[in-house]
């Protein structure tokens, strides 16, 4: 398995366009955790599971998606609603709820991730506003058998780092 994952571009639409072209031979799935700005029809959001964030007003968007994908069920929000700047409890609960088994977010702006209780959560951070850093950012999950592995990488495609997390 291996899905991307980006969040907070807030209105820019190439490099949406440029994340696409530059894994679409190597990722199954793409994923938008919010703050596109950007209409739910349009073409730099095509091909992207995505949810609303607190900047975006395109009813079009759910708040909060479940996709399976092999045998792990990821589910995806923004956060503003999980107050996901303060703590990971409410989201983890959401996901609780849900079963599943990873969680992307965004609206904090921070690249991270962490594995607890069975969960994986990952933030990529924004591609376009970064907080804490210089580098925009997005993720890449990847998934065998005993490990999961989250790559962040800059708007360039350069990976800055990977993590390492046993399941």
């Amino acid at each position: 398995m291996k899905v991307l994952v980006v969040s907070d571009n807030h209105g820019q639409t190439d490099v949406l366009q440029q994340l696409k072209a530059r894994h679409q031979d190597e990722v199954e799935h793409f994923v938008h955790c919010g703050d596109s700005e950007l209409p739910s029809d349009s073409t730099a959001m095509e091909g992207f599971y995505a949810v609303r964030g607190n900047c975006d007003f395109d009813s079009g968007y759910p708040q909060r998606l479940i996709i399976e994908v092999e045998s792990n069920r990821l589910f995806i929000a923004h956060g503003h609603l999980h107050q996901v700047k303060s703590s990971l409890m409410p989201i983890k609960y959401a996901a609780e709820e849900e079963e599943a088994n990873i969680v992307c977010f965004g609206h904090s702006h921070i690249a991270g991730a962490e594995y607890t209780g069975g969960i994986l959560f990952v933030n990529p951070g924004s591609i376009s506003l970064p907080r804490m850093t210089h580098d925009k950012t997005y993720a890449i999950i990847e998934e065998t058998n005993l490990d999961f592995f989250v790559h962040y990488y800059n708007e360039k495609g350069e990976r800055l780092s990977s993590h390492t997390f046993n399941k």
